[in-house]
């Protein structure tokens, strides 16, 4: 026998939940829309989880600093995970919510921030806070065991890394599948998801440029890094147009340049950091090698010396296993409506929750559920993105839609 803890409406096309656990969350999403913490210092937040599951009694221990893993056993049988990230960005937020942050962080440059839930992150714990929720009110009904990992420094793509280091597959019963979701700009309510290759390879480099400073009346005099730098930047952006092939995905931005700090002295060096994005293992090693030969020969060019080219992260590859997300497309199809479950192409943004399913060979699965109603998707306006200071989900049925999602894929595998 199998307990029904939530239902579709069929008039409104809303998952409903139980009144009291809607409200609960409710409030719950809005203390942490309202206090983001930045990537690996999660604290507060990590404190919040280990009582809220705790209080549910799931068995709780830290793992890779900021990191929360949540145990419940419930007899002999599967053992599944899932995953929900919890940091926050250095973003402004613009959303004039009545519950918008106003909190700010230090990086670790020592400079001081403001810090916003920008990319839903506040969701994915309520999300899965609701679905520990409901898998302790049906413990009845099933066999096994979930392992609950809430994740710190997604973003930095730390997080996975650190708990793994921290040895959370020696600390935490194994799954033999796991999975996670993650809030997207589309239609509140829906669910997309990718069968193999979902999220790219990313990888992030700090360049340091040289050059020879000197005043700016005598330009003549110097080795100008800025006019290096530009020059590198736009070469870069010639690497995938016409390198890459067109049937294959590539891309590379240039998102911060500085140098100098007077409008009269050319300065001895200038920084930028590049972001390189890829599906295919080849193209990554492709790319990366012709950034640095771009890098090397145009200040080469210029007769300056090598630039130093440090890396700031990079990601893993997220694949989806084709078979297990077959399945799981069923499950959330005959739970919310097949008319609110899709595909989705791969996307170009980058995850490191597939870290933590390959460091045990298992299959993964990563889908995507909406967040803004129509009329924002209609409006002439640009739709708001994760990252956006003006990304604002709808509270429902965003949050009944996560937690049911959550809930149904996690209790279908068990017994």
């Amino acid at each position: 026998m199998r307990l029904a803890a939530t239902t579709l409406c069929e008039d409104a096309g809303v998952t409903a939940l139980p009144e009291t656990l809607t409200q609960d969350l409710h409030g719950l999403y809005r203390h942490l829309h309202a206090h983001p913490e930045l990537s690996m210092q999660e604290s507060a937040t990590a404190t919040l989880i280990e009582e809220r599951m705790s209080a549910l009694g799931w068995a709780t221990f830290r793992c890779g600093g900021t990191g929360v893993v949540a145990v419940l056993e419930n007899g002999p049988g599967p053992v599944v995970g899932f995953r929900a990230d919890t940091d926050g960005l250095p973003v402004r937020e613009a959303t004039g919510l009545d519950y918008a942050s106003t909190a700010t962080g230090t990086l670790a440059d020592g400079s001081r921030v403001p810090v916003m839930h920008a990319c839903g992150h506040d969701t994915h714990i309520t999300a899965a806070i609701g679905a520990a929720s409901l898998l302790v009110d049906s413990r009845a009904a099933w066999r096994g065991t979930v392992v609950m990992v809430f994740q710190p420094g997604e973003e930095t793509a730390a997080g996975a890394r650190a708990m793994l280091a921290d040895g959370l597959w020696d600390r935490a019963p194994r799954p033999e599948v796991m999975y996670a979701q993650h809030l997207s700009n589309e239609l509140t309510g829906t669910i997309r998801l990718s069968s193999g290759p979902a999220m790219a390879m990313a990888d992030a480099l700090e360049v340091t440029v040289h050059g020879t400073g000197g005043h700016a009346s005598r330009p003549a005099d110097t080795i100008d890094p800025v006019l290096l730098a530009s020059h590198m930047v736009v070469r870069l952006q010639g690497i995938v147009s016409r390198e890459v092939p067109a049937q294959e995905a590539a891309v590379v931005s240039v998102a911060t340049i500085h140098a100098g700090l007077k409008e009269n002295i050319i300065p001895a060096e200038a920084v930028f950091t590049l972001n390189v994005r890829s599906l295919d293992q080849g193209v990554r090693e492709r790319v990366l090698a012709a950034v640095r030969r771009v890098l090397s020969a145009e200040a080469a060019a210029s007769g300056a010396p090598e630039p130093e080219v440090r890396e700031l992260y990079t990601f893993p590859l997220l694949t989806n296993d084709p078979d297990e997300t077959a399945r799981v497309t069923e499950v959330l199809g005959a739970a919310l409506g097949e008319e609110r479950v899709g595909p989705r192409p791969a996307q170009m943004g980058s995850e490191d929750f597939g870290a933590l399913p390959d460091a045990l060979g298992i299959p993964g699965v990563y889908w995507f559920f909406g967040g803004l109603p129509q009329e924002v998707l209609d409006a002439p306006e640009p739709t708001p993105s994760n990252h956006s200071p003006h990304f604002a989900p709808v509270l429902e049925p965003t949050l009944s839609t996560a937690v049911t999602a959550a809930y149904e894929v996690i209790r279908s595998r068990l017994a």
